[in-house]
């Protein structure tokens, strides 16, 4: 159900919050630790829905005949989307927004470094539509 998995993930971010404001006073270094096991947790919860979400497309690929190289490459683009935000945020978390920057500019590059070919094949998809 839906709003179980929302609850949940609510509940392990605030938590994780609580944890984070009472731990800060005492060993500020173990909040980083705290954050990161918390980005773990709610991974965990998603993962399910993320594999639902990979079935469907799959068969609505399946189903309109569409190329599945794209939708693999559209999965990869997403995922490392994902990654390089949890990465940001746990840099950000750290006070560490020099290194969260770079990151953010990293993902984005090698994002677009593989976008090229749907842009390719968009574009070709283009010319032989138009006369």
């Amino acid at each position: 159900m839906v709003t179980i998995d929302i609850v949940k993930i609510i509940g392990i971010g605030l938590v994780a919050l609580l944890l984070i404001i009472v731990i800060r006073q005492y060993k500020p270094e173990f909040t980083v630790y705290i954050s990161l096991i918390a980005g773990i947790l709610i991974l965990a919860c998603i993962l399910p829905k993320i594999s639902a979400i990979i079935d469907m497309l799959n068969s609505l690929v399946s189903t309109a005949s569409i190329n599945s190289s794209f939708l693999v490459l559209l999965l990869k683009i997403t995922g490392i989307a994902f990654l390089t935000e949890f990465a940001v945020s746990i840099c950000k978390d750290a006070g560490e927004s020099a290194i969260a920057t770079k990151i953010d500019m990293g993902g984005k590059v090698v994002i677009i470094s593989m976008s090229i070919p749907i842009l390719a094949g968009l574009l070709e998809t283009v010319t032989q539509i138009l006369p």
